[in-house]
């Protein structure tokens, strides 16, 4: 039984080893949020209001809300996450951090409501 923990061991640090990502993985992501938000935007344009009478009517511009503002916020979260800096330590570089980012989620919001 001895034998065997050594050899579990080994295979559990070769299986948890960490896996780089491939380098255009952000570049990929951020352009399938992009056409995810720019195909729901497409679909609320075509909409017509005489149409949301019947109820059968909503599902389509149901997803594409939901779908379209998800997908529009995980393009801003990750693009200011791109943009986020290494903060120094203490109090004052948490703070420093935190307004960077929120002013980096307000300017990534700005862009693509403007977009749109």
């Amino acid at each position: 039984m001895t034998e065997a923990t050594p050899n579990l061991e080994g295979l559990l640090r070769e299986a948890l080893a960490p896996v780089e990502p491939p380098e255009d993985l952000v570049e990929r992501l951020e352009s399938t949020l992009m056409s995810i938000t720019e195909m729901a935007v497409d679909e609320l344009e075509a909409w017509e209001l005489s149409a949301m009478r019947d109820p059968r009517n909503w599902g389509r511009p149901a997803a594409a809300i939901v779908l379209g503002g998800t997908a529009g916020a995980a393009l801003v979260l990750l693009r200011a996450r791109r943009r986020a800096h290494v903060a120094p330590a203490g109090v004052s570089g948490v703070r420093d951090s935190a307004e960077r980012t929120i002013r980096d989620l307000g300017r990534e919001t700005r862009k693509l409501l403007g977009n749109l």
